[in-house]
């Protein structure tokens, strides 16, 4: 006997654009993370150019490119929420009702949440020591450490959001009988 499969489009932890309010900040942090992106394949490009033609360094490309790298990755975890993107144990899932399947991710996701609350807490209470201390990165650069910081935690408050909002559309998908 065969399992049903699933398609994407209708798996029960994925949340579509139009079902879920797709959000402009999901958008705005998925555009960001493009730009960051470019930004950082241009960066690393022009440190390649400088070092084989005129055999000098930029000196920032490490820091600058550092930076780059933490702001895509907190920034996108709110966009992968939104996608369904995270990796589940496709394994169990597969084998559940559809109801025990939202019921299970439901749960996940709450814990995921609690998690997230508590990084979130810690990270705004590191940037505002940060902040209120006047720390700077031991570079040239001399980069205020709160810049990096306030963007892992605005990334990881945009996640609680969008878990948030994840839980709330498959809790209205497990009340109005979406299961079947």
């Amino acid at each position: 006997m065969s399992e049903p499969h699933l398609s994407p489009d209708d798996a029960p932890h994925r949340i579509d654009a139009p079902a879920a309010g797709a959000s402009i900040i999901d958008n705005m942090s998925e555009a960001a993370c493009s730009l960051f992106l470019v930004a950082t394949i241009i960066l690393i490009s022009m440190e390649a150019i400088a070092r084989n033609l005129f055999h000098t360094s930029l000196q920032i490309t490490d820091e600058v490119g550092g930076y780059l790298l933490v702001a895509i990755t907190f920034l996108s975890m709110s966009v992968a929420e939104a996608h369904g993107a995270f990796h589940r144990v496709e394994l169990i899932q597969m084998r559940l009702s559809r109801r025990a399947q939202l019921v299970t991710q439901i749960i996940f996701d709450l814990i995921s949440l609690a998690a997230s609350i508590a990084v979130s807490w810690q990270l705004i209470r590191l940037t505002m020591n940060s902040w209120r201390s006047e720390d700077v990165a031991a570079t040239p650069l001399q980069t205020p450490l709160w810049l990096p910081q306030s963007v892992m935690a605005i990334g990881m408050t945009l996640l609680c959001l969008a878990l948030i909002r994840s839980i709330g559309v498959k809790l209205a998908r497990l009340r109005t009988g979406a299961e079947t």
